[in-house]
């Protein structure tokens, strides 16, 4: 048996093979889920062309979690290929360059307006929008980069991913009397194409490997899937709320 066998999941974020959402897809079916991916605009066509390299081409629903009649229509679109879910992925986040890359003081609202959007409040209308798929025992799984603190170039992305943080807890309080679990991954410094975009990313990765105590690899997604996978197995019945570092032990350690 597979620690998500018979387990029915949406994923979100799927843009390229070198994304940690494809590689929870990838081995949430490996691991014997059924897996329905989202995208939208001119990403969907691309979305699909990756679907096909899973273990199992996974059919794709529009969703632009900034777009209301997306959000009202994704449980009938859903339910197109699924009766129901037993989990969500959470992998979107987008702030505008002007936001990032040492640009914290210049940051003016509509564009800061458009990161907090995008990138936190998009996690209490995925799971709103999913909620009436979602029975006893289901759990939502966001991916975040550790919000504690102030990040090279990570600027005002870094505000919205605690916003992110905190949305996930509130969200954890206010599911959890049905039975739903909402838990979040702070992953180390991975090189996605989302990674790529900000600003000066080396300065966030560089010598993150050093500090690590288990050592870090910043080309290698698997652990972070692992770990977005077993949350969203039944392997963690009592834990909502909870931030799961995936970094090396660099969280742990002094600088």
């Amino acid at each position: 048996m597979g620690l998500l066998d018979g387990k029915k999941l949406l994923v979100t974020g799927v843009l390229t093979d070198g994304s940690i959402a494809f590689h929870v897809a990838r081995l949430a079916q490996e691991q014997g889920a059924q897996v329905v991916l989202t995208s939208f605009g001119r990403q969907f066509r691309l979305t699909q062309a990756i679907a096909r390299r899973l273990p199992q081409p996974a059919p794709v629903v529009q969703l632009d979690v900034t777009d209301e009649e997306d959000l009202t229509a994704l449980a009938d679109r859903v339910r197109e290929h699924v009766d129901g879910l037993d989990g969500v992925v959470h992998s979107i986040g987008f702030a505008p360059q002007s936001v990032m890359g040492g640009n914290f003081l210049a940051g003016e609202w509509d564009d800061v307006a458009t990161a907090l959007r995008v990138s936190a409040y998009s996690l209490k209308s995925l799971a709103v929008a999913a909620q009436p798929l979602l029975g006893s025992g289901s759990s939502i799984v966001g991916l975040t980069f550790d919000a504690r603190y102030a990040w090279p170039v990570y600027d005002w992305m870094g505000v919205a991913k605690a916003a992110f943080e905190s949305t996930a807890r509130y969200l954890a309080r206010d599911l959890g009397p049905e039975g739903v679990r909402v838990n979040l991954v702070s992953a180390g410094p991975i090189r996605t194409t989302a990674a790529k975009s900000i600003p000066g990313f080396e300065a966030m990765e560089g010598g993150w490997p050093d500090r690590a105590p288990l050592g870090w690899d910043v080309t290698d997604p698997e652990p972070t899937a692992r770990a977005v996978a077993a949350l969203l197995s039944d392997w963690f019945p009592a834990t909502t709320g909870e931030i799961v570092h995936v970094d090396g032990g660099v969280h742990a350690m002094g600088f």
